[in-house]
């Protein structure tokens, strides 16, 4: 089997920790890097998509250290409405310490507006550059754990006959459901947990076909709203926003999935609810 690089405990990471009404909020400091995004065109099971693979230049930014779990919605979803209503209970495999789930991109919107108003800080959906930087963690390989994955290690299903191996890798099991956030207690090196599989995570991005004319700075390509201000600041914007009917990014794979639909540079596009789709929160650093 393929070596594994695992770690149990993450190295000691920088970060804060937002408190939603009494419900934690880990928020992990990824410090600024350049990175190669997307996949060689050798890397198993990769496609066109993921290509041309492109040096990119992110910003230091802070991001959540899991999905946002159910405990954290329903505080959040408690705070006052800046433009839209939200259901406080959307997921169908209920528990507070795992990921909410059945949230549309504009469901997550307005949770970061909220969010932001509420704590006065920029809260919102990672870049697609800078999910994959922030899963890679500084490698190259198909995951972070390496050039393969385990069922030991993240949620996907490892049991189909064709599929549920990657690379040298061996088959493992499907659990069939959502499990809680850090359930196999494994980070990243920037310490980021639950990035390969679980449930897929929103981007801001919407969907391109490939990364031609791709932007190098890590911010959100979107060609219609080329400030990223537009994003930044999601309350000033939110109207906006909330009319945008395009198909938007998802990355990360899912319990449903095989694995290779969890390496690294996988990528998707959805523009609806789903019972297996999810997301994670960026805190925006202040400009000086």
């Amino acid at each position: 089997m393929a070596q594994l690089r695992v770690k149990k405990e993450a190295k000691r990471v920088q970060g804060f920790v937002e408190d939603l009404n009494g419900v934690p909020l880990d928020m992990i400091l990824i410090p600024s890097g350049s990175f190669l995004m997307g996949s060689p065109s050798d890397e198993e099971d990769s496609y066109d998509d993921e290509r041309p693979q492109h040096q990119v230049t992110v910003p230091m930014f802070f991001m959540g250290r899991y999905p946002i779990t159910q405990a954290q919605w329903e505080a959040v979803v408690a705070m006052q409405q800046v433009e839209k209503e939200l259901d406080s209970n959307p997921s169908g495999y209920k528990g507070d310490k795992r990921p909410v789930t059945n949230i549309s991109w504009h469901d997550a919107i307005e949770f970061c507006a909220r969010l932001s108003n509420h704590t006065g800080r920029q809260y919102r959906l990672p870049s697609e550059a800078e999910w994959e930087y922030a899963c890679r963690a500084g490698t190259r390989t198909p995951f972070h754990f390496g050039e393969t994955i385990s069922t030991d290690l993240a949620n996907y299903n490892g049991s189909n006959d064709k599929y549920g191996a990657y690379g040298r890798g061996e088959k493992g099991v499907s659990r069939g459901e959502i499990t809680d956030v850090d359930y196999f207690g494994v980070a990243n090196d920037f310490g980021l947990s639950d990035m390969h599989g679980n449930v897929w995570e929103w981007c801001l991005d919407p969907w391109h076909d490939d990364y031609k004319r791709a932007p190098n700075n890590g911010s959100v390509w979107d060609e219609e709203n080329q400030q990223q201000d537009h994003y930044n600041h999601i309350v000033n914007n939110i109207k906006q926003l909330l009319t945008d009917e395009r198909s938007h990014v998802i990355r990360g794979g899912s319990f449903i999935n095989a694995p290779r639909y969890c390496r690294s540079a996988y990528r998707y596009l959805y523009n609806a609810r789903v019972y297996y789709l999810g997301f994670r929160v960026v805190c925006v650093l202040p400009r000086r």
